[in-house]
């Protein structure tokens, strides 16, 4: 995402740890006038969070939005389900890999582009724990040679 306008929000570093990731998806998400300036505070948690479709639409579950200060009567519940906004096209695209065993729904990131709140959301297979230490094992070894690379290139 190299446009211009784009401003990260909040990350879920731990889904590309737990997940696979197939397949990405930017949606809009349906929020309140105290949430969007909670969230241009950045005062959002995606950590726990996962999307479901139901009846041809995508909700988000578990994305923490904390209260905004100024907000008194106007604030929502923090943990409110969500709508998403996709394309229809999207919507059925996603409804055929979540009936497929094992796929999921992630956000990996919440981000503003050009004054809307966005999210990615990731079409995703869960990791077994030895993927997961195989994984692990890589990136250490990638590290490793780069590591060496750049003492060689010192000499």
């Amino acid at each position: 995402m190299a446009d211009e306008g784009i401003k990260i929000i909040a990350q879920n570093k731990k889904a590309r740890h737990d997940y696979f990731i197939e397949e990405t998806y930017e949606a809009g998400i349906v929020l309140a006038g105290t949430e969007v300036k909670s969230v241009r505070q950045g005062n959002v948690n995606i950590r726990d969070s996962y999307a479901v479709i139901k009846d041809g639409e995508v909700f988000l579950y578990n994305m923490h939005i904390s209260p905004y200060e100024k907000g008194n009567i106007f604030n929502r519940d923090p943990l409110r389900t969500r709508k998403l906004l996709l394309n229809r096209r999207e919507i059925n695209k996603l409804t055929g890999y979540v009936q497929q065993k094992g796929y999921t729904l992630v956000p990996l990131k919440v981000y503003l582009k050009r004054g809307w709140v966005k999210i990615e959301l990731a079409v995703a297979k869960g990791k077994k724990s030895y993927d997961k230490r195989q994984s692990i094992a890589k990136r250490d070894a990638q590290r490793a040679i780069e590591r060496a690379f750049r003492e060689r290139q010192k000499m």
